[in-house]
């Protein structure tokens, strides 16, 4: 592996996530049922809380952190965790599980109301963000935001109202703080061309569905490959759902199974015209061979082999050389999203610069909530963003220019994968954690390559981006409703989506497979949502 592809590797991974959570209801079987706003200075044994400055506590403070833990390091020896308790004066006890058992432990935490003071990365979902918190057991913490104790967070919140918003439950209480990404653009792989195909056809980048359909064919008629073969694919996919985000964007939706018009009316994607654009594009795909036959049946390995056999032309992945092998280069283009009939296309569902919800909490069994949001506030500020993302100054980075965050890397001592030391080093590895990500934490860091994204983001992406469907909150009852109605709706139209992609099932059926989904419920998905779409955009 190359260091250009070391670099995108590292920065990919200290700049995106996971999926956006929308999470089933838990159900509990009771809790600690303390008083949730009683933190407060007095509440700190012998010292008081400093809302500026290092250390946070006039006298030493100890707190039971509870997290997953992906079992790279022991946590007590991370250089990035030790630096911490020396800056804040703050020790942490780590109570932490392993990733794959830590939603187990959480529950049983929760139903035996043993608590630990602070749940860091603990992914709680929506239902759990409710359910604690009304009961007690989580602590509203916008009191202490608003207060002056977390200035690095009222700055983002003043900055960007929709990420507060989001994070607001229907009592007016923020339980949980998410990871913000602030410079993300993509929250999922977006589609490359082949650069070898597009230069052996002397072809320009298609900008309408029609001259996309032609680029295709031509793909498929031509020989660009030079084998004398018919065996390239113009367009290859793993069951479509690599690239029917991508796609959709083309109709003019930005989000696949509901969203908002510019008007705040939510849609349930499934049954729109959009949606219908959609398929009866791809079905002509299938018909005429333009659209792998295979799709519906490989896998993504596979699909990976046509790629590293130069044999597809249009295609999703995170970076195209994880395709079509080689190293990174600016010879594959990202594409450009194309417009169809519809007005208003193409669109194209951006980053929403929230990467996960629920990463950290505090419990009312905490003695000092006024400490522990300033310890957390540190992560979502430039210089505390710096340590947990990429470890201390002068181990595996060091300042060209501190004055403008300028950064370079330093060589590997032994040797060794850059990605993996830092794993040993901070807490910030495989877990969604929370904290900030920005452009400043990786200002000279970029390779070439990492640059020439950036410029295809803000010529193609960027001008025509749109952020999808808010994080709102739905009361337990609606959650627990809405997620038996999607589960059996999502299970339909996968099914029904094949059908008409294929012929199976003749689009002349269209209205048909609407008045089922309607049958189903999708009429009250888009109630549901409306009603919590609107309560957000108060």
């Amino acid at each position: 592996m190359t260091k250009f592809r070391k670099t995108s590797l590292i920065l990919l991974s200290l700049t995106t996530s996971a999926t956006l959570l929308q999470a089933c209801s838990s159900d509990s079987n009771g809790g600690n049922n303390g008083a949730a706003n009683s933190g407060s200075s007095a509440n700190v044994s012998d010292g008081g809380i400093k809302k500026d400055g290092f250390p946070i506590v006039d006298k030493p403070l100890t707190l039971k952190m509870m997290s997953q833990d992906v079992g790279v390091a022991d946590w007590n020896k991370m250089s990035v965790l030790q630096e911490m308790e020396k800056l804040t004066g703050i020790h942490m006890e780590y109570q932490n599980s392993p990733v794959d058992s830590f939603a187990t432990k959480k529950n049983l935490v929760f139903a035996s109301g043993d608590l630990p003071d602070v749940f860091y990365a603990a992914e709680l979902t929506s239902a759990e963000q409710v359910t604690y918190g009304t009961q007690g057991v989580l602590v509203p913490l916008e009191k202490y935001i608003d207060e002056g104790y977390a200035p690095n967070l009222k700055k983002i919140f003043d900055e960007h109202p929709d990420i507060r918003k989001s994070y607001t439950t229907p009592d007016g209480h923020i339980y949980s703080l998410p990871n913000i990404d602030l410079s993300a653009v993509w929250y999922r792989g977006p589609m490359w061309y082949n650069g070898k195909f597009l230069k052996a056809l002397n072809a320009a980048e298609p900008k309408t569905t029609e001259e996309l359909y032609t680029y295709l064919k031509r793909v498929k008629e031509e020989d660009p490959n030079g084998n004398g073969k018919k065996d390239e694919i113009p367009l290859t996919s793993v069951k479509l759902d690599d690239l029917r985000m991508y796609f959709l964007g083309f109709w003019g939706i930005y989000n696949e199974v509901y969203y908002a018009d510019k008007d705040g009316k939510v849609h349930y994607t499934p049954q729109e015209e959009g949606y219908k654009g959609y398929l009866t594009f791809l079905n002509r795909l299938w018909k005429e061979e333009l659209l792998d036959h295979e799709t519906f049946s490989q896998t993504g390995d596979q699909k990976k082999a046509k790629g590293t056999n130069n044999q597809v032309a249009l295609f999703n992945d995170w970076f195209p050389y994880f395709t079509l092998g080689g190293e990174p280069s600016g010879d594959n283009p990202l594409m450009t999203p194309v417009k169809s009939e519809v007005e208003g296309s193409p669109v194209y569902g951006k980053h929403p610069g929230l990467s996960t919800n629920g990463t950290f909490a505090i419990t009312s069994s905490n003695p000092s909530p006024e400490a522990s949001i300033r310890w957390v506030d540190y992560l979502y500020g430039y210089e505390g963003a710096t340590l947990f993302s990429q470890g201390p100054e002068n181990t595996l980075w060091k300042y060209k220019n501190k004055e403008t965050h300028e950064k370079e890397w330093l060589p590997v001592e032994g040797g060794k994968d850059r990605e993996e030391v830092r794993g040993t080093m901070t807490p910030n590895y495989g877990i969604p954690a929370p904290g900030m990500s920005s452009s400043e934490l990786t200002k000279g860091l970029k390779s070439e390559f990492d640059l020439w994204l950036d410029e295809q983001n803000a010529e193609k992406l960027v001008p025509i981006a749109k952020a999808p469907f808010p994080y709102v909150y739905l009361t337990n009852e609606q959650q627990t409703e809405a997620t038996a109605l999607l589960a059996d709706l999502g299970t339909y139209v996968t099914q029904m989506e094949a059908k008409f992609v294929t012929g199976q099932e003749p689009l002349s059926n269209w209205d048909k497979y609407v008045a089922q989904l309607k049958k189903m419920g999708s009429d009250r998905i888009v109630e549901l949502y409306q009603s919590a779409y609107d309560s957000w955009n108060k």
